[in-house]
């Protein structure tokens, strides 16, 4: 009976998509959150089966509203790419997020994100990685023996899912590609794009003048040809066989 009755009761739950937080405190959150999420989007954005995502809420539990959490990025192996609410677990294979990422802001406080890792550890995630951009503090913790644990030596460190290098500089924390290639804030890969069109177009338009040199002299052996027709009937006019004298 109590079987039945939660089941008849977690098929009327609702799964709110908004938990009334904002998404970011301030530009600087907000910059860090965009530059994580793209440059993944990017990485990935062959693999229909890498889900990435910002500030969406994540349930792992079936039936209970009350257990949730909104990582500011988290990816997810094992899923296919697409537009949702939230991420309900028990509705993708029941496959939780391997990969979470957390910007702090001076908001922040320090039971909340114990809280959220508590959250994390519980709920299988294989890493987590949390970023102080204000104090340029990075920590991370990696799945070992059933438990995330912290990950000691985080400057330089690769990680084992995502395949991007850490580099803690002194004034700020550096991502790296597995190509070698910094991460690349929204704005700078605006830059990029437009440059590279730029650059299409150039080519585009010395194309364009490449194939006008060709007509041009195109029509010039043209007009070389249909004079040397009229001269060889201007001769052969005057009684002057052309071959013969040539």
């Amino acid at each position: 009976m109590v079987s039945q009755l939660e089941s008849q009761t977690s098929s009327e739950v609702n799964y709110p998509e908004r938990d009334g937080q904002p998404m970011s405190d301030n530009t600087i959150q907000f910059r860090w959150i965009l530059t994580l999420y793209y440059n993944l989007e990017w990485l990935f954005t062959h693999d229909p089966a890498i889900f990435v995502a910002g500030d969406l809420l994540w349930y792992p539990v079936q039936g209970n509203n009350k257990i949730r959490q909104a990582p500011d990025i988290m990816v997810v192996f094992g899923v296919a790419k697409g537009e949702r609410g939230s991420y309900q677990q028990w509705n993708e294979g029941n496959i939780a997020p391997q990969v979470v990422f957390e910007i702090l802001s001076p908001g922040n406080r320090l039971t909340e994100m114990n809280k959220k890792q508590v959250f994390y550890d519980r709920y299988g995630v294989e890493e987590y990685y949390l970023y102080d951009p204000h104090k340029n503090d990075l920590s991370g913790w990696l799945r070992t023996d059933e438990r995330l644990d912290v990950i000691d030596d985080i400057n330089n460190w690769v990680s084992p899912r995502l395949q991007i290098r850490f580099e803690l500089s002194e004034n700020e924390l550096k991502l790296y590609h597995p190509d070698g290639k910094r991460f690349s804030t929204y704005l700078e890969i605006q830059n990029q794009l437009e440059q590279e069109r730029l650059r299409a177009e150039q080519a585009e338009q010395q194309l364009e003048q490449e194939r006008l040199r060709a007509e041009q002299a195109e029509q010039q052996l043209e007009q070389e040809r249909l004079r040397a027709t009229r001269l060889e009937e201007l001769l052969r006019s005057a009684g002057i066989d052309p071959e013969q004298n040539s």
